[in-house]
């Protein structure tokens, strides 16, 4: 058995009541088994990177396992699914968009399985949540303090509770 990994899943929707279905997969997700530990990133407002649609609420989640890097990613996608997640086209506004940020430290390079996630370090709305829960963390393309200051054009703001 190898040690826990500890995980770092981005979470975003545009469509539909998205705060409420952002608080649903937390809640399905820091529920299921072989995941301990399970943290929140306060929510955020972003306006759509490379697509058009309303406003996305964006959060970042912390937790640990022992499920693999590729349990997760389905685990992922089925809460995708199972909240209607569809895909016509790339970077089309959505009801649930969850990624597998990091691994643990491991680098994965496979055709469906990308992490570190290969575009994180330049968008705000994952490096503002993320430092929150991990603030001195460390990229590969840097601190994650000198990231957001580059993605600072980024709007980006707190939602209320």
């Amino acid at each position: 058995m190898h040690d826990d990994a500890t995980v770092f899943i981005g979470l975003g929707a545009n469509l539909g009541d998205a705060r409420t279905c952002i608080e649903q997969a937390t809640a399905q997700l820091a529920a299921w088994p072989g995941i301990d530990d399970f943290v929140l990133s306060p929510l955020y407002r972003s306006a759509p990177v490379d697509s058009s649609g309303p406003d996305y609420v964006n959060a970042v989640a912390q937790f640990a396992t022992r499920l693999s890097a590729r349990d997760v990613l389905r685990i992922l996608q089925g809460l995708e699914l199972a909240h209607g997640r569809l895909r016509p086209y790339r970077n089309a506004p959505r009801t649930l968009d969850l990624d597998l940020l990091l691994y643990g430290t491991q680098d994965i390079r496979e055709p469906d399985l990308i992490v570190p996630h290969p575009r994180m370090h330049e968008r705000a709305f994952v490096l503002r949540p993320l430092a929150d829960l991990a603030p001195t963390l460390r990229l590969a393309q840097g601190p994650i303090a000198t990231l957001l200051a580059d993605c600072s054009y980024q709007e980006l703001s707190p939602l209320p509770d």
